[in-house]
């Protein structure tokens, strides 16, 4: 059994922690809230390590920082957290092996846990079709509210993508949009049926009388004539799914999620989802093949005599 003195043993410890901060403070020039961030991460390591009676840094192995993370993360840490906590170790201990202080780095061989899936929100058909029909055209800017959610609908577009949709850059007659998301690339996207329908209605009918003398050519207006903000959108949004009885929280992303998962659903192939919501990586839209199962699965739950 090692032997073990409480105040020698975390003298023993904390010394080089305070000497690491020192260093990633001055020669790294890392901020003040990545210093209490790390320091956070080797107190708890360091605490750990006096339940274990360990009281020197070259005494500590892999199997004591594994098991010092899997306490972390059964104590209900997320998996985000844990990768920081990890990224600390292994800078620390990389700096007390090159310092020779210990003799081998023990949290070279760690592995990162995997990232938390957090599978998107979704609408069902239904509550998006409640939502569209809720809304009265015949009500000052019901038109433009109604194209508003149509498009967000039917293209799946981005806040950002819609609030700077120009009217050049839109032929509903071939029922196209042009549209530049992350990274400033381009990508032209359907306008499905409905959708056009709405929006020639709002162009002819609504938007003319919301054009002001220094109006551009941004396809939604405000009431002054200039270009609806990201947060008019998302509150307009919000309000239309309120009006027809909508208790989930309702946002822009979460008709872009709806867009994707209906299209899943109807059999579209998920290359053809991927360039429409102009994902880089096809990985990023596969979240959505994840949604489509947890569907099928209550489906069959529910309807299957031995679900």
């Amino acid at each position: 059994m090692r032997a073990f003195t409480r105040n020698n043993s975390v003298v023993g410890l904390t010394t080089h922690i305070e000497r690491f901060l020192l260093y990633i403070a001055t020669e790294r020039g890392l901020s003040a809230a990545y210093q209490l961030s790390v320091r956070q991460s080797l107190d708890a390591v360091v605490l750990w390590l006096e339940s274990k009676n360990v009281s020197d840094w070259n005494e500590v192995g892999i199997e004591d920082l594994s098991h010092f993370l899997s306490g972390q993360k059964d104590g209900g840490m997320s998996a985000s957290s844990l990768r920081i906590s990890m990224v600390h170790l292994k800078i620390f201990f990389r700096r007390l092996a090159a310092l020779q202080v210990i003799d081998a780095d023990p949290a070279e061989p760690l592995l990162p846990p995997r990232a938390e899936q957090h599978l998107p929100e979704t609408l069902n058909e239904p509550e998006v079709a409640s939502i569209l029909q809720a809304v009265d055209t015949d009500k000052l800017l019901g038109r433009r509210d109604l194209a508003i959610l149509e498009l967000f609908y039917a293209s799946g577009l981005r806040l950002s993508e819609l609030c700077n949709a120009r009217l050049e850059n839109m032929d509903l007659d071939e029922g196209f949009i042009r549209v530049t998301g992350k990274g400033n690339k381009t990508r032209i996207v359907p306008v499905g049926g409905k959708a056009r329908e709405a929006l020639r209605n709002y162009l002819k009918n609504e938007r003319p009388e919301l054009v002001k003398s220094k109006t551009s050519s941004w396809v939604f207006l405000s009431v002054r004539g200039g270009s609806l903000s990201p947060e008019r959108v998302r509150e307009l949004v919000k309000q239309r799914a309120r009006n027809a009885g909508i208790e989930k929280n309702v946002y822009p992303h979460l008709l872009r999620h709806s867009f994707a998962t209906h299209l899943l659903q109807n059999g579209a192939d998920l290359r053809v989802i991927q360039d429409m919501l102009g994902h880089a990586d096809i990985a990023t839209t596969q979240i959505y093949t994840h949604v489509d199962q947890k569907g099928l699965k209550s489906m069959h739950q529910k309807f299957h005599p031995r679900g």
